[in-house]
């Protein structure tokens, strides 16, 4: 068996004296793992590092073996990346993500948008965002996708500033606001033709979070026995304690 790919390296773990056993995102082959002999060696120490991309040949007598990886770089971003804490918590915790999808299972749209993720992940709020907009694609393709087009009580799509926390819907600031305490909040980034540009506040970063949070935790982590990584707790403090600290100067 034989295959050849593009990946981005997720994690990895020593395997003996001299190999390492790693953890990919395949584009066609989904979360995969494999042998690489001499993985933790002096010359593949630096390219097995979570973030970076990587072009591999992934070989096995049969399809269900662990099989053994031979692997080139093509984006080592992970010298830059790891400089920033933000970054470091942040690889970690897509990896985590990405480790709730069934091994060897494709995902190709999740491919794509980890790769456009990390190609633009040096801004800690335009990484929040990016993060953010993950976990509601792997919400998405986890079968737990939220409906923020319309909304739920009106069928109305201006003014959605509200989530619903049981149906996973939008809901308009004039249907929500009776039960304002109880909605999840919107971010701008999320509205309609919102971006980073009218959405990287504080607050809407950590409302983001706590609206991707809620279910993930309810509908994917909590069926598992599984919580929040401790990565997405480092990510979120990283992101927003520089800022409260320049809003304080």
């Amino acid at each position: 068996m034989e295959w050849t790919d593009e990946a981005i390296v997720m994690g990895t773990r020593r395997h003996g004296e001299t190999s390492a056993i790693v953890e990919l995102m395949t584009r066609s082959h989904g979360r995969h793992l494999g042998l690489v002999r001499g993985g933790v060696g002096r010359r593949m120490r630096p390219l097995l590092q979570p973030g970076n991309s990587v072009s591999v040949v992934w070989r096995a007598r049969l399809d269900e073996h662990l099989g053994t990886y031979a692997i080139e770089g093509t984006r080592l971003r992970a010298a830059t990346m790891f400089a920033s804490s933000h970054a470091v918590y942040g690889v970690t915790h897509l990896a985590s993500l990405v480790r709730l999808l069934p091994e060897r299972d494709p995902h190709d749209d999740i491919y794509d948008l980890l790769e456009f993720i990390l190609n633009d992940f040096d801004d800690p709020v335009t990484a929040a965002i990016h993060l953010v907009r993950f976990e509601l694609a792997m919400l998405t393709e986890l079968g737990f996708g939220l409906d923020l087009s319309a909304c739920a009580a009106t069928g109305g799509t201006n003014d959605l500033v509200y989530v619903s926390p049981k149906s996973g819907s939008a809901v308009s600031r004039g249907a929500g606001e009776p039960w304002a305490d109880r909605m999840l909040r919107l971010p701008a980034f999320l509205r309609e033709g919102g971006d980073a540009g009218n959405g990287g506040s504080e607050s809407d970063i950590v409302d983001g979070f706590r609206l991707t949070g809620t279910f993930l935790m309810r509908n994917v982590l909590e069926p598992r026995g599984q919580g929040h990584s401790d990565a997405r707790d480092g990510f979120i403090a990283a992101v927003i304690r520089p800022r409260a600290r320049v809003a304080a100067e």
